[in-house]
């Protein structure tokens, strides 16, 4: 049996990349002339990654939405002055690196939300895992938990670039473009993000 060729398949992938870039460059352009629907065409494509990012960014949904919003609004006001120099999901995640530190920055200043004031702002309450049934649903909750506490703990750019990574499958360059590193550093960043979480995590990875 002949084993399949991925050099197509990867053809094809780079192909689907690059008439998505030609469609947001596109819509952009119109965008820098006044055109709301094209502009409400690009909140609906990206929305959804960005509020992602965001919300993995800061450890939770609760925010996410309403800096996501600040993106969009970013970008409806400086599109003026858009030019298509580089990928739009570049300018796109660049500006949400920006409020997304800005962000990070402003609760290093604020004192730390106990676990009783974020099931207040949640209306939700957090168990305690030690009285839960280890189940299958369980286990996996916690180690989800725990990958998200573990990236919380990383440095804010090796954060974004393990978030770009593993979550939006952003290549290297597009990721060096974003964090405005070169691409050997982007490299190093990441092998040290990924270092860290690997020591965080070795509980799980030793079951």
């Amino acid at each position: 049996m002949i084993p399949p060729d991925s050099t197509f398949s990867n053809a094809d992938e780079e192909a689907e990349k690059r008439e998505a870039n030609d469609r947001d460059v596109s819509l952009m352009l119109r965008v820098k002339h006044g055109d709301m629907e094209a502009f409400e065409a690009l909140v609906e494509i990206h929305q959804g990654p960005v509020i992602g990012t965001v919300a993995k960014m800061l450890g939770g949904a609760s925010e996410a939405e309403d800096i996501a919003q600040q993106v969009f609004v970013r970008i409806w006001k400086s599109a003026g002055r858009y030019e298509p120099q580089a990928k739009f999901t570049t300018w796109l995640f660049t500006i949400t690196r920006n409020l997304v530190f800005n962000e990070v920055r402003r609760r290093k200043r604020k004192p730390t939300v106990s676990v009783e004031e974020r099931e207040e702002e949640s209306h939700q309450v957090v168990e305690d895992v030690h009285t839960i049934s280890p189940d299958k649903d369980v286990l996996h909750a916690e180690l989800e938990a725990a990958v998200d506490e573990a990236i919380q703990a990383l440095p804010e750019k090796q954060r974004l670039a393990i978030v770009l990574r593993r979550y939006e499958e952003m290549p290297y360059d597009e990721i060096s473009g974003v964090l405005s590193m070169s691409v050997p550093a982007v490299k190093s960043l990441l092998f040290r993000a990924r270092t860290q979480l690997k020591e965080s995590l070795q509980k799980y990875l030793d079951t």
